[in-house]
């Protein structure tokens, strides 16, 4: 053996040597003199039945270990206290021990330990750093009971029969800020009677937590408030949620929780019940956002209940029996910021009996969801009596469905653009609100347009009631394609525009204060109307409808078998705009009354140019038409004995260019063609135009009625000329020009075997005198068409109707033709023969009373002569009385 060789193995063996001396002199020291020095050199009171160490490895082996703080009111370290079975420490730093006062190791195995753990105050105030001084890389606890408090004594966490391993641990009150208490890299637990105290709000409670092949398991997980809710609402005014949950049992694997990160797998939650309580507090929104994510691979939430409840107490919103699933959810700094703090890859959700409240209550039997479609069946809406003044709806559907082409959310907004949306079976009222609501909706939240492709409407009976005026839709279907929401240029709320629909109704109706309007069969779309059977029905009886209406105003009985339109029109969109190339009313049947009884109607009377030109958005009718029809119009005063009446039959009616002047390019010019029997007795045709777009609003009007017998104007004429005519009209012609202020212009009529009759004021019995001097004035027949008559300066009263000036025109041309001179004449005549036989019967008056004067002297006479001549005088007397009765007899014939 070579001689370094030989001093080599010497120099290792004595140090071997050395080394066994030094461990078994470390061992023997620390024995007897380690609970001394970590009595005198550090917080603690430490005692043991057995400590062995291993100074190479640096293991440490100790049992029957009891701890103790020598300070527990010294909050800037952690406090200890209970008793350990066996502890063993793999690869334990003494240097860092004996000199820098840390307890660092990578293993640390605690068996049956029953610990109180009192953590350090997190930071030191004066120099602000941080304190730590426990780590352990790795940890294992087999049978403990471990209970950790607060620097503050509160209780924070606590655990029994705890079994754990953890590679890695960190915990320490400094994650606690963070919301996650410990984390680690890999875990193995089991244990009971979990408790936790995050704040002095809420506690939480886990009765088991058990792992098994990487799969955790945790039993009756429960959310707690430490106080009731007044409690809550009286010491935290500032918040506006109070949260209490239970959950049956909670299922993962590959659970992480490192830093502010937690992820996990294949999540499972069963039979979970959420409780919410919310306050009229406005939510504080945080300084400093979460530092914290959540990564969860699956998540499924299994036969779950929610319940929101309403500062008074009430239900805001409930569920039950909800199922969810989500792919790849995970909360970050990213989603947190948008609408939906979440995102996710994919989601099933579904659930039963949900009602969600605000003014009134929604009900939903069934639903489910998922990113690309959904379904609700047995739908409800009810007010709950908190609605006043609120749009309100009585409405069931058996089912709406829909699916969606995309739905996400980019810089804050909702991106939205659905497929189809279909609704089937709606039953019930809306009624609309009396309240309306000024305030701008906020929609700074929606990325517009919103896409709706398609909405289908299905076999629904829908009533809308507007202040008890009830618009009724039976057998409703409608479809509806290419939906486009945008916001209003004011931003004052949504605009909405679309492409096509399609709607048919049965039995549609309308109800007013007054009319009850029907409609047997509708059918609408963007290019074709067609209705068939309308009827404009009266509710009340005209004598009701008088005395119900301040002013006068007309009341309509209006029925026709068959109205069609062709062209196209756009009603929903800003740039509302109608333009058809025909409108065709089939056999109408119309009744106007107008009553002269109520008080006059002060308000301007618009010409139809102006009413026209009154219409907000542009309207073009090229073609209107009015075929086979009969109009009535009838009309009384306090005067009449009964209505005047006017009956327009077999009307035709042509309107050409119908529109309110706001068409670019678009005939302003109306012109209307009307042919019809007058009275049921004789052919009338009129020609009506104006323009539309001149604000002077000049018309013309002219019209040719023939072999109109005379009887048959005794209807109108009769109430209020007080006049009736037999005899033959056998041509009247007019041509009128007008504008606001009145008309002027020709009249002519031509007549045959003309005779009147003048009435009395009941218009029941004749005048005979009266209409024998009328009838002597009246030329019989006026041969050939004779000269026109001007009809000049008709004044119009400008609160009064378009047909009340034309009327003052007729009428002016009637009495200067016909009627109302001769009867002038008439009247004249015999006002003259009245005169003269005043004048007779005051001339026999007088001469009456001269003979009484003469009789009286003749008395007078006869007396003084009786006396004088007695036998004489009484002859005389008897002869003069002969003569006096004689004249007074003839003076009274």
């Amino acid at each position: 053996m070579k001689k370094w060789v030989k001093k080599l193995m010497i120099s290792l063996g004595i140090l071997l040597v050395i080394i066994l001396l030094a461990n078994f002199a470390l061992n023997i020291w620390l024995k007897t003199q380690l609970p001394n020095y970590i009595k005198n050199n550090t917080d603690y009171k430490v005692s043991y039945k057995l400590l062995e160490v291993d100074l190479m490895s640096g293991n440490i082996l100790s049992t029957g270990i009891t701890v103790n703080s020598k300070n527990p009111q010294n909050v800037n370290v952690i406090g200890l206290q209970g008793t350990i079975d066996t502890l063993k420490i793999s690869r334990f730093g003494i240097y860092d021990a004996i000199f820098n006062k840390q307890i660092s190791s990578s293993d640390l195995l605690l068996s049956k330990p029953h610990l109180n753990i009192i953590l350090a105050k997190p930071v030191d105030t004066k120099t602000g750093k941080k304190r730590n001084p426990v780590k352990f890389e790795n940890i294992r606890i087999n049978e403990g009971n471990i209970s950790i408090f607060r620097h503050t004594k509160q209780k924070f966490f606590s655990v029994q029969d705890l079994n754990l391993y953890v590679e890695n641990l960190q915990m320490t009150e400094e994650s606690v800020e963070d919301k996650l208490p410990v984390v680690f890299d890999k875990y193995d637990i089991k244990g009971k009677n979990f408790f936790v105290q995050p704040d002095n709000v809420y506690a939480l409670k886990i009765s088991a937590i058990q792992t098994s092949n990487g799969r955790m398991s945790i039993d009756n997980f429960q959310l707690i408030p430490l106080m009731s809710f007044d409690q809550f609402k009286k010491y935290y005014p500032k918040k506006n949620k109070l949260f209490q949950f239970n959950i049956q049992k909670m299922e993962f694997t590959d659970i992480v929780l490192k830093k502010n990160k937690v992820s996990l797998a294949n999540a499972n939650f069963y039979n979970s019940d959420l409780l919410v309580y919310t306050t009229n507090a406005v939510p504080i929104k945080a300084k400093k956002p979460l530092n914290f994510q959540l990564n969860l691979e699956d998540v499924k939430l299994n036969n779950a209940t929610v319940q929101v409840m309403k500062p008074d107490g009430k239900k805001l919103l409930y569920a039950e029996k909800l199922n969810l699933n989500i792919n790849e959810l995970r909360f970050d700094k990213e989603t947190r910021e948008e609408m939906i703090p979440v995102g996710y890859k994919n989601f099933q959700f579904s659930g039963q009996n949900i009602l969600y409240s605000n003014h009134q209550d929604f009900n939903i039997g069934s639903l489910t969801l998922n990113p690309k479609k959904g379904e609700l069946r047995n739908i409800s809406a009810v007010p709950n009596g908190s609605s006043k003044g609120k749009t309100s709806m009585d409405l069931t559907t058996n089912y709406i469905g829909f699916n969606i082409n995309k739905w996400e959310f980019i810089d804050k907004k909702l991106n939205l653009d659905v497929k189809d949306v279909f609704v089937d079976n709606v039953k019930g009222t809306i009624k609309a609100g009396e309240v309306k609501d000024n305030k701008k909706p906020n929609l700074a939240g929606i990325q517009f347009p919103i896409l709706i492709r398609k909405v289908t409407l299905k076999n629904s009976n829908i009533t809308y009631d507007k202040g008890n005026q009830l618009l009724i839709f039976n057998d409703l279907n409608a479809t509806i394609n290419d939906i486009q929401l945008t916001s209003k240029p004011d931003n004052s709320g949504m605009a909405v525009n679309v492409k096509d629909y399609f709607v048919t109704t049965k039995n549609f109706a309308y109800k007013t204060q007054f009319y009850n309007m029907t409609v047997g069969f509708l059918k609408l779309n963007k290019n074709n109307i067609q209705i068939s059977q309308f009827a404009m029905k009266p509710l009340v009886s005209r004598a009701q409808f008088i005395k119900m209406i301040p002013v006068e105003r007309d009341l309509y009985d209006i029925k026709a078998n068959q109205i069609t339109a062709d062209g196209n029109w756009d009603l929903f969109s800003q740039n509302k705009s109608i333009n058809a190339s025909n409108v065709t009313i089939q056999s109408a049947d119309a009744n106007i009354f107008r009553s002269k009884i109520p008080n006059d109607d002060p308000k301007e009377k618009l010409l139809y140019s102006a009413l026209l030109r009154s219409i907000k958005i542009p309207m073009n009718i090229s073609n209107l038409n009015l075929k086979n029809s009969i109009l009535v119009y009838e009309e009384d005063t306090p005067e009449s004995a009964g209505p005047g009446k006017l009956t327009f039959s077999n009307f035709n009616m042509n309107v050409k260019n119908l529109n309110s002047a706001k068409a670019k390019g678009k005939p302003t010019r109306v012109d209307i063609k009307i042919n019809c029997s007058f009275m049921n007795l004789a052919p009338l045709s009129v020609n009506w135009n104006f323009d539309v777009a001149d604000r002077r609003d000049i018309f013309n009007i002219s019209g040719r009625a023939t072999n109109l017998p005379a009887q048959g104007i005794n209807p109108f004429i009769r109430p209020y000329l007080h006049v009736t005519a037999t005899g033959t009209i056998q041509e009247m012609l007019f041509n009128f020009k007008g504008n606001p202020r009145g008309l002027n212009g020709s009249f002519n009529l031509r007549h045959k075997d003309l005779k009147i009759a003048i009435l009395d004021k009941n218009n029941q019995e004749k005048k005979g005198f009266l209409t024998a001097v009328a009838n002597l004035l009246v030329k019989t027949d006026s041969g050939k068409l004779p000269e026109d008559v001007q009809v000049e300066d008709v004044e119009r009263d400008p609160t009064k109707s378009f047909f009340n000036l034309f009327w003052k025109g007729i009428e002016q041309g009637l009495k200067k033709t016909l009627i109302g001179i001769n009867i002038d004449k008439a009247k004249k005549t015999v006002d003259n023969a009245k005169t003269t036989v005043k004048e007779v019967k005051k001339d026999v008056k007088g001469m009456k009373q001269s003979v009484k004067e003469i009789g009286k002297e003749i008395k007078k006479t006869s007396n003084e002569t009786n006396k004088e001549q007695p036998k004489e005088g009484k002859e005389k007397k008897g002869f003069l009385k002969g003569i006096f009765n004689k004249k007074e007899k003839s003076e009274t014939e």
